[in-house]
């Protein structure tokens, strides 16, 4: 497994077709919205979520390729089943934390890859993950509609003859998401990311929404992957200086209701010295 010597920044598109992408449990489960702009959100937690579950079916929790932050997982218990290992345990007081941090990361990609704040009773420390991603942002506003659905079977037996159970369902016509990201090559020689985790990374943004079918969530799409490569650790440009080279534009008069609306075009003309541009998409 080779080092990570490159840093990297991408932009990934998707979009989604009459679903909720991301509910907010203080509005309702409403689809996440800016209040000022009407732009629709998806936060950085819900596609780290969905990496994690596609790592989780596509390695099947093979030795190295365990997540940490899991459904019913108990954060303290493996925190502490660490701490029992014979290399901590052998390790001098002073290095304890040190080597249970690097069998961590070693254990789970989402340690090494998104970092985690390691915080139980009496171990106390944060890793910080060499991948991080925004918050998702629609291109244009979004509509939220709610739908009223109706309950044929009842509960209960006595509830035969009563009408039947009424419930709301929120979705969006149509939205197209753009989210920008960021690998440090530095913190992935801290964390122990390689080049075949970051080529897992890209697999899951590529495929992570068609193992991630619901009927809440509509039909999303993974649209574009660009990735800007840096021929240095350190980088050859800022990030938001290589975003602004890639324009996205509706190509329609009429509500924008598929990808199709829109062109996605990249200023390869203006691209700096030193870096590298892959659509994997």
């Amino acid at each position: 497994m080779a080092d990570l010597k490159n840093r990297y920044d991408f932009v990934y598109i998707f979009d989604v077709q009459d679903g909720n992408p991301n509910g907010d449990p203080d509005a309702g489960n409403l689809p996440r919205i800016d209040a000022e702009t009407g732009m629709g959100l998806v936060t950085d937690v819900c596609l780290k979520r969905k990496v994690r579950n596609y790592v989780q079916i596509a390695k099947n929790c093979t030795a190295g390729y365990d997540i940490f932050i899991k459904e019913r997982a108990v954060l303290d218990s493996l925190v502490n089943n660490t701490y029992d290992y014979t290399e901590v345990k052998n390790a001098s007081k002073d290095d304890k934390k040190k080597v249970a941090k690097k069998l961590l990361c070693q254990n789970y990609y989402d340690i090494r890859s998104f970092g985690a704040v390691i915080a139980t009773k009496d171990k106390n420390d944060q890793v910080r993950g060499p991948i991080q991603m925004t918050f998702s942002r629609s291109v244009e506003p979004i509509v939220a509609n709610e739908h009223s659905i109706t309950r044929m079977a009842v509960t209960k037996e006595e509830d035969l003859e009563k009408e039947r159970t009424m419930g709301r369902k929120a979705t969006i016509p149509y939205g197209l998401y753009v989210c920008h990201g960021f690998v440090s090559a530095n913190l992935a020689n801290q964390t122990g990311f390689r080049e075949d985790d970051l080529k897992l990374f890209w697999d899951a943004l590529i495929n992570m929404f068609d193992i991630d079918r619901s009927a809440a969530r509509g039909l999303m799409s993974a649209q574009k992957l660009i990735v800007f490569k840096h021929d240095s650790e350190l980088g050859n440009a800022p990030a938001h200086k290589l975003f602004d080279l890639v324009k996205i534009e509706k190509n329609t008069k009429n509500v924008a209701r598929s990808f199709s609306d829109y062109s996605v075009t990249i200023n390869k003309d203006n691209l700096p010295n030193g870096v590298t541009i892959e659509e994997l998409i």
